[in-house]
């Protein structure tokens, strides 16, 4: 195993000091709509949940059926589940990602087989398809930074080895390919409303599942294996057969979601001008290439604005030295111990782009003149 080279942090930033790499998104009626869901009896899951699963389900993934839940992580673990993940299958996934995207095989005793990634950071398709094998179960994608992988590619890979195509949506809540909203044609997807998502309920996230069928074990798994229907029927001695889980979302985190949805479209538009004007600004500057900016045939969800840089690690420090906030984000996993480590020359795509890729400010509080200002530092040269 080769020694880990320094993946070129910094300390976060604090807002009075500049523009910074993240910050929440708080609808203006969330207080509101938190204070009036205080002023009930139900805070924990009950009637305001069903309503934004509905309203995310109208909006974004219809006609498969949204499912809410604690976190992102949780939707993922329930969608592997429901998939029939058992321990000794293998399942594909990319190597570059949120560890939340990978760790909940190792609750579950699934191999792990990585795929390397394409130019734009997202799972390298050519590469899944050399690596099925009959133990394959199932391929996760993530969508990185918004933008959203070779779906044709996936789906068919999955009907021709019928295999489940699970995506990772957790930043791409608003991006469509072809014309359709992600979201609404695997077999399974995860959205993530985690505090600085497009869409937060402080923490939160959102199962989508396309087999109808499914649904009932859905909702059971998300609530410890039992009938909750049933349950709040009166109906005490129904059985519990399976082994469930507490991943349900609560009234709370659900009222805020509700407000989110109602400032959505505009949020989503400010977050697409700010990466056009980027893509903009910063086309001719030499040593740096904003990631995923060619596509016609799918719409990125902006969450994160990635560029490829040369001098990665005295770019930051320049940017720094000039008040703007600046890192990786996401790492490759195949560096941490929990997944086995890494094995030299394995993802070479990968090992290309690991020291060269820099994530840079796109969030609600950032301004035209904010991006403007952050390509004049860059034009300045580092």
């Amino acid at each position: 195993m080769t020694a880990e080279k320094p993946m070129n942090e910094f300390p976060v930033m604090d807002t009075s000091d500049g523009i910074v790499l993240f910050h929440p998104n708080i609808p203006a009626k969330a207080a509101l709509n938190v204070s009036e869901v205080l002023n009930t009896r139900w805070i924990g899951q009950g009637p305001r949940v069903d309503e934004f699963e509905q309203r995310f389900e109208q909006k974004f993934t219809a006609p498969c059926k949204s499912l809410a839940v604690g976190s992102g992580t949780d939707a993922l673990h329930l969608s592997y589940l429901l998939a029939g993940l058992k321990e000794g299958d293998e399942v594909i996934a990319p190597v570059f990602t949120c560890t939340a995207t990978n760790i909940p095989f190792l609750y579950m005793g699934v191999k792990i087989v990585f795929a390397d990634i394409d130019a734009n950071l997202n799972i390298d398709v050519k590469h899944v398809a050399q690596l099925i094998t009959p133990k394959t179960k199932a391929i996760v994608c993530v969508h990185y930074g918004g933008l959203p992988c070779d779906m044709d590619e996936l789906w068919e890979l999955g009907r021709k080895h019928n295999i489940a195509i699970i995506e990772d949506a957790a930043h791409a809540v608003g991006a469509k390919y072809k014309g359709e909203y992600i979201g609404s044609q695997s077999d399974f997807t995860m959205f993530s409303f985690q505090a600085i998502k497009h869409i937060t309920t402080g923490d939160g996230g959102m199962l989508v599942v396309k087999d109808k069928s499914l649904v009932e074990k859905a909702k059971r798994l998300r609530w410890f294996g039992i009938d909750r229907s049933s349950k709040q029927k009166g109906i005490w001695e129904n059985d519990i057969t399976e082994v469930g889980y507490k991943y349900q979302m609560t009234d709370i985190a659900a009222s805020i979601g509700l407000a989110a949805i109602d400032e959505f479209d505009d949020h989503l538009a400010h977050r697409q001008k700010l990466y056009r004007l980027y893509c903009d600004l910063l086309k001719d500057i030499k040593g740096i290439r904003v990631i995923g900016s060619e596509y016609t045939d799918r719409e990125h969800a902006a969450w994160l604005l990635t560029a490829e840089v040369d001098d990665r690690e005295n770019l930051m420090k320049h940017l720094r030295e000039h008040g703007i906030e600046s890192g990786q984000v996401h790492y490759r996993n195949d560096k941490y111990s929990i997944f086995g480590g890494r094995t030299p020359g394995q993802f070479p795509k990968m090992d290309a782009i690991e020291e060269r890729y820099l994530v840079l400010p796109l969030h609600a509080k950032v301004t035209e003149e904010d991006v403007a200002y952050i390509a004049y530092v860059l034009r300045k040269g580092w």
